[in-house]
């Protein structure tokens, strides 16, 4: 099977740079309460609703999923870049991190109580996402929660845009349509949460997570 460009491009980018990636970001946590407290709501819905897995797509080098496991979640990750993933292992030896992509993640139908999927769809060509987010959809329980973060487009006439990531070719998108997408996909919105940049932030732009949830039914 031959792999799309975009993804083949993405995962050499992201190995090439993984490294100073994993230096950049190992401590990002540390100053964004915003960002502790979505994913401590996320954590706690997922509990709330049994004891299911929780896969942590497109890990990068494990930071995430390490708080994840903090925060009590039988959690593992998965990233499409094998350096990636041999930073993770060693980073966090007691976890586990698998190399995979968010479009055909090795799991059965129905088995996950939770999703994070954390500015790993930015690279994904706009009409690739459908797929990844059936994909989400395929692998949640039923009852299961879906957390979703994304730089946010400032035009809302533009359902994405592009812009110019220091790592592969990257996309913004409006907020209201990716929760129309997750809706087609079949996950309601729960929750959003909205960031706004600071005057000391590289990139002007509102950073977006959205919670949404499997219907119970599905």
């Amino acid at each position: 099977m031959v792999e799309h460009d975009a993804l083949s491009a993405t995962r050499e980018a992201y190995d090439a740079a993984a490294p100073v990636y994993a230096q950049l970001f190992s401590g990002e946590l540390r100053d964004r309460p915003l960002d502790r407290a979505i994913l401590s709501a996320f954590a706690e819905v997922v509990s709330a609703s049994g004891d299911g897995r929780v896969a942590d797509l497109g890990c990068g080098p494990g930071h995430i999923t390490a708080h994840l496991d903090e925060l009590g979640l039988a959690v593992f990750g998965v990233d499409a870049s094998p350096a990636m993933i041999k930073l993770a292992r060693h980073a966090y030896p007691g976890l586990r991190f698998d190399v995979g992509s968010m479009a055909a993640v090795n799991i059965a139908d129905g088995v996950l109580g939770g999703v994070l999927s954390r500015w790993s769809i930015i690279h994904t060509p706009p009409h690739e996402l459908p797929v990844i987010l059936a994909e989400f959809h395929r692998v949640l329980a039923p009852g299961g929660h879906l957390l979703i973060g994304f730089s946010a487009g400032d035009d809302p006439s533009h359902p994405t845009q592009v812009f110019d990531h220091t790592v592969a070719p990257a996309y913004r998108w409006s907020p209201d349509h990716l929760a129309a997408m997750l809706r087609e996909s079949g996950l309601a919105e729960v929750a959003r949460m909205v960031r706004r940049p600071q005057p000391t932030d590289r990139r002007q732009f509102q950073e977006i997570h959205l919670l949404a949830r499997k219907a119970s039914d599905a």
